[in-house]
């Protein structure tokens, strides 16, 4: 124990103090070397340095090498975090060693990982890391401002400029450990089919009203024409149904047939007469009909190329429509990340959750997740185990989109692949096709697919004696079962015929009894009036 107390006392007799700033890196020295030796940590900073002008001459700034750029502070920054020694930090050092000032002298380091890889670099130092370095450190920024200020000579930056370079140093860092990128940003996604949802409740709103209103002139055209871009197209090519004979339909309709079934309705058709005026503005809310769904096929070009981009993996899994509704309902990537397969699978079903938890009945098996097609290929008994294994190989996929530092130029996609294929294969297994796989190469694409083939099995030539029934000579079973039925109903009508018996006999028995106490009485009667 002397001998650890004598080195650390040893070691703190002249101490150097090797801080980071934002603009740079700087090396202060301990002036007071007795002072410090016998203070204790809990006591340091009470009795060193209280004030500004306590820290001023207990601390002095020895050396002060600036970072060339913005680039060279986060590199410097981001290797002290992961406790490396970046190459302008050994430069720093070695100069600084080479000074008959500081040659020989301890130098006290914040970080331990950063004092152990700084010892390993640089055999010749004396790294101190302890409680009472650290609470060198706590003085150091607490006074860094006047510290820069008072040591201008030595090439220092002032206390204004480094906490402008702390600004900007942060947003860099930030940036950098996010590993920032434009086409990263799921926001777009959540607007987008938060956008395209509100398209499709608008456009069916719109041409329901524009059915409604032209049916009053040609109902029989709703029948004919279901698609709601097509029966606008048509309305704006035709306008009144007398100029349907003499208008020509083949750029709106490929099939014939519809173009001649529509022109024959057109004659015959029942409804009313409107003026040119209803003509013209039923015509305008064709043409809002028409934008809305244009705009709308351009909106989904938009968001399958966003979730390409955002989630590769998820979108080859799940589709882009509802990869985009899990993350706009998770509010973001990675908020889906965090969450565990199970989540993912019920993830929109959350009023069925809690009403199924409440009346104690079964949980929804699946949410959001449903519309994917790969349940869709399942049959209803096997939906939920489909859903299932969906979710959790989901619930990789977007935590490798969420997490990956790869940008759009070189996306990798095999998790993605890897993962589908397998849904397919256990899909094909609760089918039947138990030998359904798929080959994935290195990129992530489908090469090949083994269907299910039919492999004949030979009969068993032996014969089973115990599956044979012996039947009588006279009677198949079929008699015996109708000679079965017989004998019940015969034994039944027995004792129904016995329970009648013994109730007559017990009513005839009963009146007799009657009749003979009738008879007594009598008897009684007469002699008691012969007396």
């Amino acid at each position: 124990m002397k001998t650890t107390n004598e080195k650390e006392k040893r070691t703190l007799l002249t101490m150097l103090v090797l801080f980071e700033t934002p603009a740079g890196y700087s090396l202060f020295k301990v002036a007071n070397e007795k002072k410090f030796s016998k203070t204790e940590p809990t006591d340091l900073y009470n009795k060193c340095y209280p004030t500004s002008d306590a820290a001023l001459s207990f601390f002095n700034l020895v050396s002060f090498q600036p970072f060339n750029d913005t680039a060279d502070a986060v590199s410097a920054a981001t290797a002290c975090i992961e406790g490396k020694v970046s190459k302008s930090l050994k430069s720093f050092l070695k100069k600084q060693m080479k000074k008959k000032e500081t040659k020989g002298e301890s130098i006290a380091v914040q970080d331990k990982t950063l004092a152990v890889s700084i010892r390993d670099k640089m055999s010749g130092l004396d790294i101190v890391h302890n409680t009472k370095s650290a609470e060198l450190f706590r003085g150091i920024r607490c006074y860094l401002d006047e510290l820069m200020d008072g040591a201008s000579d030595v090439g220092a930056a002032s206390g204004s400029d480094i906490r402008a370079m702390q600004l900007g140093l942060s947003h860099s860092l930030s940036r950098y450990k996010l590993k920032f990128s434009a086409d990263k940003v799921d926001t777009m996604v959540i607007q987008a089919v938060g956008l395209l949802d509100e398209l499709d409740k608008e456009i069916n709103n719109y041409a329901m009203r524009v059915k409604e209103w032209y049916g009053w002139h040609f109902p029989e055209m709703q029948r004919i024409v279901t698609d709601n871009a097509e029966y606008a197209k048509v309305i704006l090519a035709c306008g009144f149904r007398r100029e349907f004979k003499s208008t020509d339909l083949s750029q709106i309709f490929e099939d014939e047939t519809i173009q001649a079934a529509v022109k024959e309705a057109a004659e015959v058709s029942m409804g009313t007469e409107i003026a040119e005026l209803d003509i013209i503005n039923i015509k305008s809310l064709a043409e809002q009909v028409l934008s809305m769904t244009e705009y709308r096929i351009q909106l989904f070009e938009y968001l399958k190329n966003r979730m390409n981009a955002i989630a590769p993996n998820l979108t080859v899994l799940v589709g882009e429509l509802v990869g985009a509704r899990l993350i706009s309902h998770a509010g973001s990537l990675m908020n889906l990340a965090k969450q565990p397969a199970s989540t993912v699978q019920i993830l929109g079903a959350e009023k069925a959750l809690f009403r199924a938890l409440k009346t104690k009945h079964d949980t929804p098996k699946y949410g959001l997740i449903y519309h994917a097609s790969l349940i869709g290929q399942a049959t209803p008994k096997h939906k939920g185990k489909i859903s299932r294994v969906l979710a959790a190989k989901a619930a990789l996929a977007i935590r490798v989109d969420a997490l990956s530092d790869e940008t759009t130029e070189d996306i990798d996609t095999t998790v993605g692949y890897e993962g589908r294929a397998k849904v397919e294969a256990r899909l094909r297994q609760l089918e039947g096709f138990n030998n359904g796989t798929s080959a994935i190469n290195t990129n992530g694409s489908l090469t090949a697919k083994k269907t299910a083939t039919y492999v004949p099995v030979a009969a068993k030539s032996t014969y089973n004696d115990a599956s044979d029934m012996v039947l009588d000579g006279t009677n198949t079973s079929e008699n015996g079962d109708k000679e079965a039925k017989k004998e019940k109903k015969e034994k039944k009508s027995k004792k129904s015929k016995k329970r009648k018996a013994d109730d007559t006999d017990a009513d005839k028995a009963a009146k007799k009894a009657a009749k003979k106490a009738k008879k007594e009485k009598k008897k009684i009667y007469g002699i008691e009036k012969n007396r």
